[in-house]
């Protein structure tokens, strides 16, 4: 019947016999047939589709005699479905009814999520018979970006009904790609259109997804027929032309890559990525050429690296089991660690067809091939209205078309849209379509294998995240193969592996606070419910009121937009919490470049908000316990923020308030509403109602819990500068000394300002009388906070604008003074509190200078060589052919052996030439000099963050090994409420083991074995405030009685010893020579010329140069660029260097703190 030899055509009953047959009989059933050409689910779900036979059909088709047949024959369909990337299939049979009386559905009864609205394109004016004009009306419409996340949810959902212990599937279809996902769903919509007559509509109405499938119908025609030709012309090309021709960079050949990807993925990739970037970038109605080709090769890149993934089907390494388990910080434990990884590395490599990364003008060329075809196929017809005739004229215009703009004086390529095709998009809010892999996993993700093996299980991801840094993948790479990170992908794992569920009773009171439209906890409201100012009367009078109004006005208009945006990010978390409602659901996660984990999925995690943490709960459970009901009542303080009270008077605290806490878990939204006064109002509420139902379990240390209970680190940053420096003073600050009550640095700089305050107030100060009795805690938090990170002053003045705006008590208008105000203030304060932390910020900022500064000792002598095609006659070179070379990144390795390479480096643009227009690429893999200003003050907060991301890591295995839950946002760990005292002791243990290892004596180690060929030229020394900040930090460089006479000039005395006996810091470097030998040196050093006021005159050579050097100094062109505008001093010294390791300062004296200390401070984390 399939093939057609007979007239009898297969129908629902054939296929439903035949899944019937496959059920009873198939090789692995209990009574097997071997039949050769008996066809499998696969095969028959193929067949069916192409013939247009509703599967539905075939399941509900009375040979199924009972729903459990019918239930398995949906099962066997459901996992092909999946197989062969039919979405729609799999929708189809999730609503077949009667599966869901075998399989309780978990969202039976829970409502729809109401989904953000926005105002929809306004009907026409139009006339009724009496000539009266009826108004337009507005309609409301959901986002595009909104609507495609609850599409794919609901995908999501009807898995879950078809495939509910089968999650391996059901995570498979969870990361297909969104390009599959969206071919579907635009046919699907191209087809209603057509259906319903709506292809030839006026154009104002149309809709941007039928134009889209118009565009994509045309595009993949194109590019077939494209490739097709680029393959044959490229084929003559290297089989006619000369060599020299074939071997050139023009000549590359395109049409291979070109045909990794089918044309309609190609087409798909191109205009959805074309969408996408629309207005970025500065450019309004469009984006930038070069931005656009490299986004779109990269995007045909990863889905053909996406596709050789799935194809692959590659068995996931399962982790060790707990009887094998020996621990991850013994020797055997760590070499059966690396043993596993490599081996499944390897395996997995031996499957996979590609390995290399693609160059950045490879993505530019595929781009541009991609782009211009869409250019020239996708067009939209456009209708106006002939003024003179009145007649409707119709054309057909290019949906994108080239142009070029001026920006800050420079030419810039930007490929813009159609005007009508922006409006409509404006209209759409079209967004970034949710990419699968954004969404938790229902399976637990697999372990890290590799710098990019890991977490999710048919998608590729990065262990760490760095942008468009080579350097950085390069090291993380080497230090994989060497087997020094195992312990950082295994804490990657341990992250990853935590089970995580929805907080059904959080969920629904957020989803019933959410459909009601209503403000609460920081949930926006629907419509912005807050009053615009009114308008001054005497504003076309006065400029000051004018000015008020202004300002009052147009912060009116920032929150009423940023309400909307609110809305739709609270709306995604809550479509993502109703789709894995009755689920476990695991977060992969990764790292950023200083070693700090995040998960990976970024809509809804732990990491996120109070409303995110508050729908989040263990996957697991665990009894109470006697003390795990006291840290849930010290949790439930911490959260409403009684925080600053010993541990018993927080138990006190919530026992005064338990009618409060039983109101609040019995009637959140119509009692008296206690915990919506909390710091953290979701989580309170979650812990209220975990609370209120141990207590009224029976037995409250019986009660299984699955609530997090965390221990937050007291000014974290700031813990680790105290045990590094063993300050005593700062030691105390931050809960490191042993106390009778916790410590809090935010409340006693919160009173120093306020001290200042009172005598800024006797002089009249306005801000001080505005701001008197008003500096709390929470307005200096967050800059004390990142004061030990390099906060600016700028910065700080930020920080404190938020928190008064916050407040509402100071008026809008005289925030920003306000803020100007206190901020000096407060990093006053500052200042003379953390001193060791400041003493040890700056030799972390002084050595990063100096290693930017640095060039390694074989790069030196082509620093000095003159650029080719100039004639250089003498020694004194242009700075900037120095300054070219410096190009030595801040590295350093963390104590659990991950390297971190700072990235920032002035970055060089490259010229492609593409079929649309010349664009300029920043090609992030070529060399270039580093940002040393951005390196040094970069330096001491990521130095800090890869500290307490190590202590993270140590804490996170040692918990693992241990049996405990656990889970962390940076500096706050959590577990369940009866583990706590366990992870408290481990928190403690492996802060103490990493701070008695000498962190910074290890660094600076390293600094000098790293960087022990690297030389700084002395020019580098002089600029800015360098040399006094050397002095102060004591550095000392030995020079010879004859080149003490240059240093001087240049400003080193103050850092200077003259020794002739002891072996010099300073080396004077030739540049290299071809022809000339060197002449012999001069024996005596002739005085400097003076010009007016005794200053040395310029491009006069002193001291340590051949006679040769001299003459060309003294007699250089005048229109040699490179040397006119140098001083002579640098012209004296511009061939001196010293080595980096005999500059670096001495670490500052350490102090009496002894880190054992913590052991016994019962508020170090609390």
């Amino acid at each position: 019947m399939e093939k057609g030899t007979d007239r009898v055509h297969p129908t629902a009953s054939t296929y439903a016999i035949m899944l019937l047959a496959w059920r009873r009989f198939n090789p692995e059933s209990d009574t097997p047939v071997h039949l050769s050409d008996l066809p499998n689910p696969t095969t028959l779900l193929s067949n069916l589709i192409e013939r247009d036979i509703s599967p539905t059909a075939v399941v509900a088709d009375r040979v199924l005699a009972s729903s459990e047949e019918a239930s398995e024959i949906i099962k066997l369909l459901s996992k092909s479905a999946v197989d062969l990337n039919h979405p729609r299939i799999l929708a189809e049979l999730g609503q077949a009814e009667f599966l869901g009386s075998h399989v309780p559905d978990p969202l039976e009864g829970v409502p729809e999520v109401k989904p953000v609205l926005r105002l929809a394109t306004p009907s026409e004016e139009t006339l009724d018979e009496n000539g009266n004009v009826i108004p337009a009306q507005s309609e409301e419409e959901v986002p595009f970006n909104l609507d495609n996340l609850r599409k794919h949810l609901a995908q999501v959902t009807l898995a879950r009904r078809v495939l509910p212990e089968d999650l391996a599937s059901r995570q498979k279809l969870l990361e297909e790609s969104v390009y599959d996902v969206a071919v579907e769903r635009l046919r699907h919509e191209a087809k209603l259109f057509d259906e319903l007559g709506l292809g030839n509509r006026e154009l104002h109405h149309a809709d941007l997804q039928k134009w889209m499938w118009d565009w994509h119908q045309k595009l993949k025609t194109r590019l077939e027929a494209e490739i097709k030709e680029i393959i044959v012309a490229e084929a003559k090309i290297y089989i006619c032309i000369n060599r020299q021709l074939a071997t050139s960079n023009q000549a590359q050949r395109m049409g291979p890559f070109l045909s990794l990807v089918k044309p309609e993925k190609l087409s798909l990739i191109t205009i959805l990525e074309i969408m996408r970037l629309q207005g970025s970038g500065g450019v309004s109605d469009g984006m930038k050429t070069a931005r656009a080709l490299l986004t779109v090769g990269r995007a045909v890149e990863n889905e053909y690296k996406a596709e050789m993934c799935k194809r692959n089907h590659i068995a996931i390494p399962s982790h060790a089991r707990p009887g094998e388990f020996t621990g991850y910080f013994t020797g055997l434990g760590y070499k059966d660690l690396h043993a596993r990884r490599m081996t499944a590395a390897k395996y997995m490599e031996d499957s996979e067809e590609w390995t290399s990364e693609w160059t950045q003008v490879l993505r530019v060329r595929v781009g541009s091939i991609l782009v211009d075809c869409l250019m020239d196929s996708a067009t939209i017809e456009r209708t106006a209205v002939d003024k003179r005739t009145n007649e409707e004229i119709k054309e057909n215009q290019p949906a994108f078309y080239h142009a070029y703009e001026y920006v800050r004086g420079q030419k810039l390529g930007v490929i813009r849209l159609n005007p009508v095709v922006s409006e409509r998009i404006a209209k759409d809010g079209l967004r970034e379509t949710l990419h699968p892999r954004h969404l938790p996993m229902l399976v637990k993700p697999k372990p890290w294998l590799n710098h990019d093996r890991g977490g999710y299980l048919y998608n590729r991801s990065a262990a760490m995240r760095f942008k468009d840094c080579q350097e950085q993948q390069t090291y993380l790479e080497h230090a994989t193969s060497l087997g020094n990170v195992e312990l950082v992908y295994a804490g990657l794992d341990v992250l990853g592996s935590t089970p995580w569920k929805i907080n059904r009773n959080i969920f629904d009171i957020v989803l019933k606070v959410w459909n009601s439209g209503e403000r609460l906890c920081k949930i926006p409201p629907a419509a912005y419910d807050q009053p615009e100012p009114e308008k001054p009367l005497n504003m076309n009078t006065d400029i000051k009121a004018k000015s008020v109004y202004g300002a009052r006005l147009k912060a009116f208009m920032q929150d009423k937009a940023n309400n909307h945006s609110d809305r739709c990010s609270v709306n995604y978390k809550i479509e993502i919490a109703r789709a894995f409602l009755g689920d476990t659901m695991y977060l992969p996660h990764n790292l950023d470049f200083r070693g700090r984990a995040y998960p990976i999925p970024p809509h809804f995690n732990h990491i996120g908000d109070d409303l995110s943490r508050g729908l989040l709960m263990f996957g697991e459970a665990q009894p109470l316990g006697e003390q795990g009901l006291r840290w849930l009542k010290i949790h439930l303080a911490n959260l409403y923020g009684f925080d600053k009270g010993n541990f018993d008077e927080r138990v006190k605290f919530v026992m005064d308030h338990l009618e409060d806490v039983y109101d609040s878990a019995e009637k959140p939204l119509d009692g008296n509403r206690w915990w919506t006064k909390a710091d953290d109002p979701w989580q309170c509420l979650a812990t209220c109602m975990e609370l209120h139902a141990a207590l009224e379990s029976g037995d409250p240390h019986a009660y299984m819990s699955s609530l997090p209970v965390h221990q937050d680190g007291t000014c974290n940053g700031l813990q680790h500068y105290a045990a590094l420096g063993g300050d005593v003073k700062g030691a105390a600050q931050v809960n490191l000394s042993v106390t009778d009550r916790p410590s809090d640095v935010y409340t006693y700089v919160a009173n120093m300002v306020e001290k200042v305050l009172e005598e800024d107030l006797k002089n009249g100060d306005k801000y001080a009388a505005m701001l008197s009795g008003r500096v709390s805690r929470k307005v200096v938090k967050q800059t004390v906070m990142t004061t030990v990170y390099g906060v600016t002053y700028i910065g700080a003045r930020e920080q404190i604008e938020r928190q008064l705006k916050d407040r509402k008590d100071i008026p809008e208008e005289e925030c920003w003074g306000a803020s100007a105000y206190l901020a000096k203030r407060v990093l006053v304060c500052i200042g003379d509190l953390f001193s060791g932390a400041k003493a040890i910020q700056t030799w972390l900022n002084l050595c990063a200078r100096l290693i930017s500064k640095s060039i390694p000792a074989e790069r030196v002598p082509d620093a000095l060589q003159a650029p080719k095609g100039r004639k250089k006659n003498g020694s004194s070179l242009p700075k900037n052919r120095i300054r070219k070379e410096q190009m030595s990144s801040v590295v350093w390795t963390t104590p659990l052996g991950l390297p971190i390479i700072q990235p920032y480096r002035k970055t060089k643009r490259k010229q492609v030439m593409t079929s649309i227009q010349s664009v300029f690429i920043s090609d992030p893999n070529a060399p270039a000099e580093v940002n040393a200003v951005k390196q040094a003050s970069a330096f001491p907060p990521n130095f800090i963050h890869s500290l307490d991301a190590t202590h993270m890591m140590l804490t996170a295995l040692e918990c693992r090994t241990q049996g405990l839950t656990f889970a962390s946002v940076h500096d706050s760990y959590w577990t369940h409420a009866s583990s706590i005292d366990k992870m408290s002791e481990i928190i403690r243990d492996t802060f103490i083991a990493l701070h008695s290892s000498d962190v910074l004596e290890k660094l600076a180690t390293e600094f000098r074995t790293r960087y022990a060929s690297h030389k700084i030229p002395l020019t580098s020394l002089r600029s800015g405030k360098l040399l006094k900040n050397l002095q102060a930090a004591g550095v000392r460089i030995v020079a010879s009685s004859e080149q003490a006479n240059a240093l001087r000039l240049g400003g080193f005395d103050n850092i200077m010893d003259v020794s002739d006996e002891e072996a010099g810091s300073i080396a004077q470097i030739s540049k290299k020579t071809e022809t000339e030998a060197p002449k012999p040196a001069q024996t005596e050093t002739p005085k400097p010329k003076t010009g007016k006021r005794g200053r040395p005159m310029k491009n006069v050579v002193m001291i340590e140069c051949t006679q040769n050097d001299v003459s060309a100094v003294m007699d250089h062109e005048e229109g040699d660029d490179d040397c006119a505008g140098e001083d002579d001093v640098d012209s004296i010294l511009v061939d001196k260097f010293v080595d980096l390791s005999a500059i670096l300062p001495p670490l500052p004296k350490k102090g009496d703190f002894d880190v054992e200390t913590i052991k016994q401070s019962q508020y170090f984390f609390s």
